[in-house]
């Protein structure tokens, strides 16, 4: 009898060691069929559901509506700010992410809570905030079948729209036989049904209820939720306390800026039409209403994006809207999965932001882990300008750019910069490189075959004995001589 198929192997991941870890992902055969087929799959669904549409137009209603929030986003916080405690609404604001944690920690000790619920939120995972509150004795259990299937195998999730993509139904099947004690089986409606029920319980007695933000409403106070299973209204309403947690970034103008983003969202994520549920909360529970909760808590979080604001060409990150259609068509992604990234933001659009959440000391490689294909550009439905960020950070790492990231300059080394001096004096001075490159020529036996990671892949150049300009020089003799025959 075949032993039952193990879950993924837990392991730690940084940024620090994307090489080392996409090299171990190339090498798992069941990572790489994993991705494949749920990558061509989202993939086609998006190609499909856009085909009665004019999709060049939507993009550019999309980015224009993001950019013209982003202009105002100074105005429009404190707009969104008024509008939510007119609402009822307790708004908070973090600086960093330990700073939320603290502010959601102190919300939860108010309270007495001893459990809290969580629809998804990539903020909060960005921010490490169930750990923190697993140290203040407080339990944090996530209620998206994906995220709880990452939490019951203690892992990250590696897609910020599919956490458990990496899984495929075998190993689901397992985790849940393992840590939950159901049955084993490849019936995805049963281990649906099966979660479920173990989650409902804990939608009950939970005291806090905690969730993430889609778009974030100015002219209204309104916190817009997108998804489909339900349980995002259930944890923004079942618990006698609701905290909401968002970038500052989520921010929009006006209530008729929220269809295009969704319609855009939707279709460019998962390949729908709509999802199944669209939650617009725009207060706490109200005199003569029967469902609800008592509290509802607004936490905007900064964590370095006021920085990326100031930056009149890397502020085009702010647009993302968080659908994932990079991800899902980057060839480098789909190979390696989110994991090796080591970053809560994997893929394209995670490269772009991780290197100013984390700085460039730690994701120095996440730049350079694109092929520059462009694709990611192509499909981003707010017209986010990925490829050309991707180079502007590659300069930053190398002291080239403007210098305003966090770590720019940490890939420039001393033996590098010396080289290019050396190329630029000898470049400039026609004799010496004359000089050179004949002596090149004559010691090219003795030349590395090996030049550091750039020969991984490619053979070391080997200068030619005899120099153009020299043959260039004899072909010339040569028909002079020719022509002076009598």
């Amino acid at each position: 009898m075949n032993s039952p198929v193990q879950p993924s192997a837990v392991q730690t991941y940084t940024p620090r060691e994307f090489h080392r870890q996409a090299h171990d992902a190339l090498g798992n055969p069941q990572i790489r069929a994993n991705f494949r087929k749920a990558m061509d799959g989202l993939m086609s669904k998006r190609r499909d559901v856009f085909d009665d549409w004019d999709l060049e137009t939507l993009r550019d209603l999309g980015a224009n509506i993001r950019l013209r929030a982003l202009a105002k986003l100074p105005d429009l916080l404190e707009q969104l700010e008024a509008n939510c405690q007119a609402n009822g609404i307790r708004v908070h604001w973090a600086e960093t992410g330990e700073e939320a944690c603290r502010i959601i920690g102190e919300i939860c000790a108010s309270h007495g809570a001893k459990s809290v619920i969580k629809g998804k939120s990539m903020v909060s995972e960005e921010m490490h905030l169930n750990a923190h509150l697993e140290a203040a004795g407080i339990e944090a259990l996530e209620s998206d079948l994906g995220e709880y299937l990452v939490q019951l195998n203690e892992q990250t999730p590696s897609h910020i729209i599919m956490p458990a993509i990496h899984l495929n139904t075998d190993e689901i099947s397992e985790i849940l036989h393992q840590k939950t004690g159901t049955e084993r089986s490849r019936d995805v409606d049963y281990m649906t049904a099966a979660a479920r029920a173990q989650l409902r319980e804990r939608f009950m007695a939970a005291d806090v209820g905690v969730s993430g933000v889609n778009f974030a409403v100015a002219e209204t106070g309104t916190l817009c939720l997108v998804e489909n299973e339900g349980n995002g209204r259930m944890t923004t309403t079942v618990p006698p306390v609701h905290v909401a947690v968002t970038g500052i970034e989520k921010v929009v103008e006006h209530l008729r800026d929220v269809p295009p983003l969704y319609a855009l969202l939707t279709r460019s994520a998962t390949g729908q039409h709509v999802t199944t549920y669209f939650n617009m909360i725009s207060g706490p529970r109200k005199s003569g209403e029967h469902d609800g909760p008592q509290e509802v808590h607004l936490v905007l979080v900064d964590s370095g994006r006021s920085n990326i604001y100031q930056d009149d060409e890397l502020l085009d990150t702010l647009r993302c809207i968080r659908c994932g259609a990079c991800m899902n068509h980057c060839p480098v992604y789909t190979r390696v999965g989110g994991h090796t990234y080591g970053t809560t933001y994997p893929g394209p659009i995670g490269s772009i932001l991780s290197p100013h959440l984390m700085g460039l000391e730690e994701t120095k490689d996440l730049p350079t882990a694109s092929s520059l294909c462009g694709a990611c550009g192509e499909v981003c439905p707010v017209k986010i300008p990925i490829p050309d960020l991707l180079v502007r950070l590659r300069r930053e790492a190398v002291g080239e750019g403007r210098g305003n990231v966090p770590g720019a300059g940490v890939k420039r080394t001393k033996k590098e910069v010396v080289a290019w001096k050396s190329f630029q004096w000898l470049a400039t001075h026609p004799a010496a490189w004359r000089g050179g490159t004949a002596v090149a020529g004559k010691l090219k036996a003795l030349l590395p075959s090996r030049l550091g990671p750039w020969t991984d892949y490619r053979v070391a150049p080997k200068p030619a004995g005899t120099t153009l300009h020299t043959l260039v020089k004899r072909h010339q003799a040569s028909q002079s001589s020719e022509e002076t025959r009598p």
